[in-house]
């Protein structure tokens, strides 16, 4: 009934402007669809638009869980940080950093960084700075320790008058690349040690060589033309005395060679500790000074240990070898205590010159010289410190100025 109507109506209204609203009624459809479309395409690019950000997002958080790091959101009005996401390395303590204040905050930071920390974090909450990167050592509790933290931060929102309302920021643990920063400087600081102590080496072997083979090549030449049997025997005995001089120099140069290449080797045998002692306790009797008394202290008639005799016949020459040779007047001493422990200590007490305290340690160093012009390429005490540790033993050194010096090796006894 309806649609009758409609219809006796549009044929009342007439066949052109029927016309013209079948006309109007097609535009408008048309322009429905293509709106439609339109919308359709905008609602397609903005849902990739957003699939890519949800991308991104995963991998930005990818990037951070790699890193292992922390990123945060510092409001300046109420000091409050709150943390976005957290992936620092947490298998041992880390400070914890969501909803803490500065003070909190601060308050874990090892004692002599915190001011150039509170410094900048005031600059950048004042607005004074846009930026900052530092690194800082955070304390962990109950303990004396701490690790390394590297932070950025931003200012992202100000007020009106431009000051900074929030500060964006990430954080992440460095320990490892402070660690490899250390072995670096390190590094650098051994090649510099060993390139100092090459230059050192050729100096001294430069002028400890050529000392004796002077008198060697001169007592040599001047010993075809000597008719004096006495002279002749006296510069025999000098050519003598310093060829041993410019042996001792090479056996040394040798054995700190070895020793440093791995090519040392013990030779474990049991022997008589006493009957060691005093065959280099005579051999250096030749060598003393008159006006110095050698002695000896033994805690037994007989010990009987086992060890590497050469090696420690290398530790009994050289520390009686520097008594004779740093002692004037006095007495020199050479004995042992009763083992205890496993161990014996065997020790050369002198009265000799003896050696300031900033040098005790430095004595042990490869060609150190306290005095320059001491005969001797500084390597003594160092091949001693070598052959007591290839022992399993130590070395340990008490010495005052102008009182004397003692010297003190301890080595197992099996």
């Amino acid at each position: 009934m309806i649609l009758t109507l409609t219809i006796v109506s549009l044929l009342a209204i007439g066949y052109p402007t029927l016309l013209v609203l079948v006309g109007v009624v097609l535009v408008m459809f048309v322009m429905l669809i293509g709106l439609q479309r339109r919308q359709s395409r905008q609602l397609k690019s903005e849902l990739e638009q957003l699939d890519k950000l949800n991308d991104r997002n995963v991998e930005a958080e990818f990037v951070l869980k790699a890193m292992h790091l922390a990123t945060w959101h510092l409001d300046t009005r109420t000091g409050i940080l709150s943390v976005d996401m957290d992936f620092r390395d947490k298998s041992s303590w880390v400070a914890p950093l969501e909803g803490a204040s500065n003070n909190r905050l601060i308050s874990f930071l090892y004692p002599p960084d915190v001011d150039a920390v509170m410094k900048t974090m005031n600059d950048l909450c004042e607005g004074r700075i846009e930026e900052y990167h530092m690194e800082y050592r955070v304390m962990i509790p109950h303990t004396d320790k701490f690790y390394w933290e590297e932070s950025y931060a931003t200012v992202v929102e100000r007020d009106v008058e431009s000051k900074p309302l929030s500060i964006v920021g990430t954080t992440m643990r460095v320990d490892y690349r402070k660690r490899m920063e250390q072995e670096l400087i390190d590094a650098r600081v051994r090649a510099e040690e060993s390139d100092r102590m090459k230059s050192a080496f050729i100096s001294n072997m430069s002028h400890e060589i050529r000392t004796p083979l002077n008198a060697i090549v001169g007592f040599t030449s001047v010993l075809p033309s000597v008719t004096s049997d006495e002279e002749r025997s006296g510069l025999l005995n000098m050519i003598h005395d310093n060829t041993q001089k410019l042996l001792y120099i090479i056996e040394d140069v040798v054995s700190i060679s070895r020793i440093e290449s791995g090519q040392e080797k013990l030779v474990l045998t049991e022997f008589d500790l006493n009957m060691v002692m005093m065959e280099y306790v005579e051999l250096i009797r030749k060598e003393q000074n008159p006006s110095v008394e050698i002695s000896t202290h033994f805690a037994f008639e007989k010990l009987q240990i086992t060890s590497d005799i050469n090696h420690l016949g290398q530790i009994l020459k050289h520390l009686l070898s520097n008594a004779v040779k740093f002692t004037k007047q006095g007495i020199i001493v050479v004995g042992y205590e009763k083992p205890a422990g496993g161990k014996v200590s065997i020790w050369v007490r002198d009265t000799g010159i003896g050696i300031a305290e900033e040098y005790q340690e430095r004595v042990f160093e490869r060609f150190f010289k306290v005095n320059e012009f001491v005969p001797g390429a500084g390597l003594g005490l160092c091949i001693c410190q070598a052959m007591a540790a290839s022992l399993r033993g130590t070395i340990s050194l008490e010495s005052k100025p102008d009182k004397g010096t003692k010297v003190t090796v301890t080595i197992p006894i099996r």
